[in-house]
This record gives C-alpha cells, sequence and structure tokens, in this order.
C-alpha cells in the first residue's frame, strides 16, 4: 500500500510539473518550451530602442503619461485575453486542440517551468497588433513610449506568473498574488483572471468569493 501511494504522489506531481510534447515537429515544440528569462532577453532591447525614439522626440512628461497608458492597456489586454480567449471552449476536436495549445496545457501542468511565460512564437503577433494599433490610434512618435508601457507590462505578468508558481513569496503582495493565482488553478478557473492586475477582477465580478466559514 505504502508503495502504491508513493507512485500515485508522483504521479500527481509528474502530471502537475511535467508537460506532454505539444508539436511532432522537434523544433516547434522545443520553440513552445521557454525559460523564464527569454522574455526579458528578447523583448528589453525593444523596450530600450522604443526608449531612446520616445526621448529623441517627446518631453518626459508626454513619455510618462504614454508610459502608463501603454501599460494600462496591456493589463486590460492580459485580463480579457485570459478570460475570453484563453478560457474559450472552441467547438469540436480542432477546437478543443487549439484550446490545449494557448491555454489548456499550462492548466493541465501548471507547474511546468518551461511553460509558464509566453515564448516568442505566441506574444509576438501581440506585440505587432499591439504596434499596428498604436500607429492607428497614437501615430508617432507617441506610439513609441505607449508601446514601451505595453511591453513592460507584458513582461511583468509574464515575471510574477513565473514567481507565484515558482518562488516562495514572502511579502503581503507576494502572497496575495500567488494566493489569488493558485484559486484560478484549484479552486475556480471562472474568477480570478487577473494575474498582475488583480484588480479587474474587482472592476468586472470576477473576484475570488471568500468561503463563508460555519
Amino acid at each position: 500500500m505504502a508503495s502504491l501511494q508513493r507512485e500515485d504522489a508522483a504521479g500527481r506531481v509528474d502530471r502537475l510539473s511535467a508537460s506532454p510534447r505539444l508539436f511532432e515537429n522537434p523544433m516547434l515544440d522545443k520553440l513552445s518550451r521557454v525559460h523564464w528569462s527569454m522574455p526579458l532577453a528578447f523583448y528589453l532591447p525593444f523596450v530600450a530602442l522604443l526608449g531612446w525614439l520616445s526621448f529623441e522626440t517627446l518631453s518626459p512628461v508626454r513619455i510618462g503619461l504614454a508610459l502608463i497608458a501603454g501599460y494600462f492597456i496591456w493589463t486590460l489586454t492580459e485580463y480579457f485575453g485570459h478570460r475570453y480567449l484563453f478560457h474559450a471552449e472552441f467547438p469540436g476536436k480542432w477546437g478543443a486542440r487549439i484550446h490545449f495549445l494557448i491555454h489548456g496545457v499550462h492548466h493541465e501542468h501548471p507547474n511546468d517551468p518551461l511553460r509558464l511565460v509566453m515564448p516568442p512564437l505566441l506574444s509576438a503577433p501581440i506585440m505587432l497588433a499591439a504596434l499596428l494599433i498604436g500607429l492607428i490610434l497614437f501615430g508617432r512618435p507617441l506610439v513609441y513610449p505607449t508601446l514601451m508601457g505595453f511591453i513592460l507590462g507584458y513582461l511583468i505578468y509574464d515575471m510574477v506568473h513565473y514567481y507565484v508558481h515558482h518562488a516562495e513569496p514572502s511579502t503581503r503582495l507576494g502572497l496575495a498574488l500567488r494566493r489569488l493565482h493558485m484559486l484560478h488553478h484549484f479552486r475556480d478557473p471562472e474568477h480570478g483572471f487577473g494575474v498582475s492586475a488583480p484588480w479587474w477582477d474587482k472592476v468586472f465580478g470576477t473576484e475570488h468569493q471568500r468561503e463563508r466559514r460555519s
């Protein structure tokens, strides 16, 4: 019996941590597995370039306001993307496959360290769309600091997501973020969509409700 219990425990640990191949193609599957530092290495040079372009053409006040606006836009993108895209139930066999690729694999194997931050394969189209929409809405040069704030918001999201899964928070903020995200994973996946920006759950009525104790 003890041996069986150990095997069950090991099986559960494996299921929670190690995720399966997503693609038969070795290159595609490798691109779907990302070390937590990859987003920083990939996007910080773009942030530096956008910062240089911003200070070449705009005042510090306008840059600061645009940065805040870009970050604010990211937090809404994070919330609505998580709520309506990542948790969308698409019809049919292909729909189930798409859902699993986008987000289902993370809920099935939430502690896989190589599938906790977005691979550039997934995040780059989001940034390209943000650039195109930003050019339409804000034009140049205001799009530069706005996009910089958007990308920094994304990096904060990815780092917070990795942190709440694999760190041991000791601050009140860290403990609160971890608790809310673990509730989303293990108690109620229909609430708690704001990973780095949980205030949107309060605004849109999707915050976790405290269980009443008798």
